[in-house]
């Protein structure tokens, strides 16, 4: 079947707006991507490199960068939002006016936004009532995506035109997208498991081994569905790429920005050192602040975020994770039967 050509915008120029922007280009599709710093568009447009997020790695000639947003959002029928979630809304609020009646909108960003303890998706809907909305999640490396090493991601709404036009357009040899309509459950997996890549990145630092590593990833996943069950979402969504794919990658890898800040705060090193040294957004460290306090709310038990948010805000030593893994209360190994209730 023939592909219809889109016209795509992609508002933010890291490394995964850089990336989806690379394979809708690859693809056939109008690329128009948007970034802040003039410099890094010319580096874009001249030199088909973006040296600040993925430096060495060559981007295909379809993408055209600017840093105008009514030059990317003019004729767009796909637009994808990869902005860093502090400044989701800002974006979102500069652009509505050059948003057209119904035009498709996925966001990528993984993160929660503090006012209101909100979802990516449910900023969209607030400000974006003009349009239909979805969210691409999974386990997405950007580097590795413009490497062109094979992936699978997400594509999650309850529109399923929308699944289906994303899966069409952004689906190639080397990035395969599945659709699923928990679009909640989707985006928590996304948000969730940068909890869990610092912490990752901490044990990696403190050499606690595999038996540990598992341990702690399993545990991991389970305060994932636990706390979004309470939101609403679905506990078997946890169990595909966006939550245990997604937990996995991000948890293994030093090209994981939350993991290298976890390495980082393990190896001792100050909060504002680690950040400073590795120059990008590191979406986890704002989630673990939110997540744990909005849990103690709800009252759902989180051992993992709770530590890592004493140890990073409190100053507590980093001891205090395996303490509350080891010392808290027991709980069931799986805590979901097949159709969704607790054990």
């Amino acid at each position: 079947m023939e592909q219809r050509t889109h016209t795509a915008a992609i508002l933010g120029g890291g490394s995964f707006g850089t990336a989806t922007a690379s394979i809708l280009a690859e693809n056939g599709h109008r690329t128009r991507l948007w970034v802040r710093d003039p410099e890094t568009a010319a580096a874009i447009n001249e030199d088909r490199e973006n040296p600040r997020y993925l430096p060495g790695q060559a981007l295909p000639a379809g993408v055209q960068a600017t840093e105008h947003l009514e030059e990317v959002l003019e004729g767009a029928d796909l637009v994808f939002v990869a902005v860093p979630s502090s400044a989701f809304v800002e974006v979102l609020r500069q652009a509505r006016p050059l948003v057209k009646e119904g035009t498709l909108v996925v966001s990528c960003t993984k993160g929660i936004h503090e006012d209101g303890f909100l979802l990516m998706s449910q900023l969209l809907k607030r400000e974006w009532d003009h349009t239909r909305i979805g969210v691409l999640s999974g386990p997405n490396l950007a580097r590795e995506i413009v490497e062109r090493k094979f992936t699978g991601s997400v594509i999650a709404s309850p529109d399923e035109a929308l699944c289906h036009t994303i899966q069409q357009a952004l689906s190639c040899d080397y990035f395969r997208v599945y659709d699923n309509p928990d679009i909640y459950g989707v985006e928590l997996g996304g948000a969730l498991k940068n909890i869990y890549a610092v912490a990752s990145g901490m044990a990696a630092a403190i050499d606690i081994g595999e038996n540990s590593r598992s341990f702690m990833l399993t545990r991991a996943l389970a305060e994932m569905s636990r706390f979004a069950v309470e939101l609403g979402a679905n506990p078997l969504t946890f169990l595909g790429l966006s939550g245990v794919g997604d937990l996995i990658a991000t948890c293994s890898s030093p090209l994981s920005r939350n993991y290298r800040i976890g390495y980082q705060l393990g190896q001792g090193h100050e909060l504002q050192q680690a950040l400073d040294n590795l120059g990008q957004t590191a979406e986890g460290l704002n989630t673990i602040r939110l997540v744990a306090t909005h849990a103690e709310r709800l009252n759902v038990y989180m051992p993992l975020a709770t530590a890592l948010y004493e140890i990073i805000y409190q100053g507590k030593p980093l001891e205090t994770m395996i303490a509350r893994l080891m010392g808290g209360e027991h709980k069931h190994d799986v805590e979901f039967s097949f159709h969704g209730g607790a054990v």
